[in-house]
This record gives C-alpha cells, sequence and structure tokens, in this order.
C-alpha cells in the first residue's frame, strides 16, 4: 500500500478545580490588580501564596500585599509559540522571585528577543487588560532597565571518590595519574571506575609524563563575569604521553598565532612549596620545541 490513513487527534482534559481559601483570594486580588503572598510559620513569604510550605508545615493564612516587580532567577526562550501559550510572538519561561519573597513563581517575560533576558534582570508585571480572577490576570511581565547582579555563591564539601583523590593526591607530589584497563591497554587522565569504551574496570593505576600533544584549542578573547584570567587566552585539549583521552588546560608561552594543532607541550608547573591536590599546580602548557605530532597520531582523539 502507498496510501496510508492519518488523521488529526487531539487529547484534552477538562475538569474542575476547587481553589482552596488561600489560592482564591491570590486569584481574586489578581482581579483588582493586586499581587500577594503568604507568610509561612518561619517568617517567609511565599508568591504564590500555598496552604502549606515545602516541609508541609502549614503556612499562617497572613497575607502580605507585594509590589508587583522581581528579579528573574532562570529563564528558557520559546523561538516559536504553540498554539496554546499565552503570547504568538517569541517569549521567555522564566521563574520570577517577587520583590520580598522567598520563593519564585513561573511566568512568561515579553523581552521581544533573547538578548534582551538575563539572570538577575528586573522585571515587573504588566496586568490583562480585562482580569477576571485566574493567573492570566498577570498578562506578562516585562523588562525593568537597569540590571540588577544576581550572584550566586555556594560553599560545600566535595568528594572526589577513589579515583579522582588518586589523581589530586598524585598531583601534590608532582605526577600525573592515569587509570588503566587490563584488557584494552587504554589509560585515562583523571582516572575512572571503568573504560567508557568497553565498561571494563580500570583497575590499575600508571604514571604519565607531563609532555603530550595539543589536538584542539580555543583563544578566549571576550571577557565575561567571573572570568580569573584577562583575554585574550589559550585554553585546549592535550593528550599526555602515555595516555588515551585529552586533559583541558591553559596554553602559553608562545604567541597567539603561533599555535597549533599537534604542537608538542610541556606543564609549567608552580614552585614546589606551593602543591597542593589541584590541578593549579600547572600553571598552563607551554611548547617543547620538538617537531608537531603527525596529524594520524591524534586524530582518534579529535
Amino acid at each position: 500500500m502507498s496510501d496510508f490513513l492519518s488523521a488529526p487527534y487531539v487529547l484534552e482534559y477538562t475538569y474542575t478545580r476547587s481553589t482552596g481559601p488561600v489560592i482564591a483570594r491570590f486569584l481574586e486580588s489578581l482581579r483588582y490588580g493586586v499581587l500577594e503572598g503568604v507568610k509561612t510559620a518561619d517568617g517567609r513569604v511565599l508568591c504564590p501564596p500555598l496552604e502549606y510550605d515545602e516541609a508541609g508545615t502549614a503556612t499562617t493564612g497572613e497575607f502580605v500585599q507585594l509590589r508587583p516587580a522581581g528579579t528573574v532567577k532562570s529563564w528558557t526562550w520559546v523561538p516559536k509559540p504553540r498554539k496554546g501559550h499565552p503570547l504568538d510572538r517569541p517569549f521567555a519561561f522564566a521563574l520570577i522571585q517577587i520583590d520580598g519573597t522567598d520563593n519564585a513563581m513561573v511566568h512568561l517575560v515579553d523581552a521581544e528577543k533573547p538578548k534582551r533576558m538575563k539572570t538577575g534582570m528586573r522585571v515587573r508585571v504588566r496586568w490583562a487588560e480585562e482580569r477576571n480572577g485566574t493567573i492570566r490576570d498577570i498578562a506578562c511581565f516585562e523588562p525593568v532597565l537597569p540590571y540588577l547582579p544576581g550572584p550566586v555563591h555556594l560553599q560545600y564539601d566535595v568528594r572526589p571518590g577513589q579515583h579522582y583523590t588518586a589523581f589530586l593526591k598524585g598531583l601534590e607530589e608532582g605526577k600525573l595519574i592515569g587509570g588503566c584497563d587490563p584488557q584494552s591497554g587504554k589509560v585515562y587522565v583523571p582516572p575512572r571506575a571503568a573504560d567508557p569504551v568497553t565498561g571494563d574496570p580500570t583497575s590499575e593505576y600508571v604514571e604519565v609524563a607531563d609532555t603530550g600533544v595539543l589536538t584542539t584549542f580555543t583563544i578566549i578573547r571576550i571577557p565575561f563575569e567571573g572570568q580569573k584570567l584577562k583575554p585574550p587566552y589559550c585554553f585546549g585539549a592535550i593528550v599526555l604521553d602515555g595516555a588515551d583521552m585529552p586533559i583541558y588546560h591553559l596554553i602559553s608561552g608562545v604567541p597567539y598565532d603561533q599555535i597549533r594543532m599537534g604542537m608538542r607541550v610541556k606543564a609549567k608547573w608552580k614552585p614546589r612549596e606551593q602543591w597542593e591536590t589541584s590541578l593549579e599546580n600547572i600553571l598552563y602548557f607551554e611548547p617543547t620545541g620538538e617537531p608537531d605530532a603527525p596529524f594520524e597520531s591524534y586524530e582518534e582523539h579529535l
């Protein structure tokens, strides 16, 4: 048969939901252009208001009127709206923390183009022309200038595990340690629990050289927030002698227009007294002065 049957199909669920007293008040306030949150037992404010906080504790029922503005905490761009989307032009879905609250609500930002979107940007409510007590009484949020920075600072303890611990302890002694799969003979730096190709355990640790081949690289020329180095600088993939996968590090000691694939490089270590359990013990990789490696020797690592 050359002609196959096809027909449109619609899957739809229609139901009526009881909102309860907390959400009902929130929606009724939206009808009059008022944005409200509710206080939790520990003094925080949630918007949209909820009957229970994330720990399952009942909120107090004490409502707080809020300014119709907030900060974008995260977002995603919708370049081609679908049927049922609230706007017929490109927009962003965003997590927005309303001023004076301790959580975030999901809504849309009418930013016209993705370049106007930024985590930490300020937005304000655009009310719908006709309101009837639903979340769509907030037609959308719109950008407000100037932007405010939204830095993230996290402090936590890292447990690198058995194999990466061996790698870090090796760096403290000026050694580069890899994990070897006895069956295939492949060596992976840093070591890992299993060969990613065969799945066999990489049960042996081996030391590899601090020299290798630069297989590919990029020149960073554009500054960005949090950058440790001032552009321009080079970051590259280096397959160390005796290893079968690249590590990534800075490339220096040579003009940028002379950096090339296949260039032989070696590690430039910090002074011995500054060594720690860190890959930053290596300041960068620099040319060895040897002839370039032939393409066939490293093409499988590209």
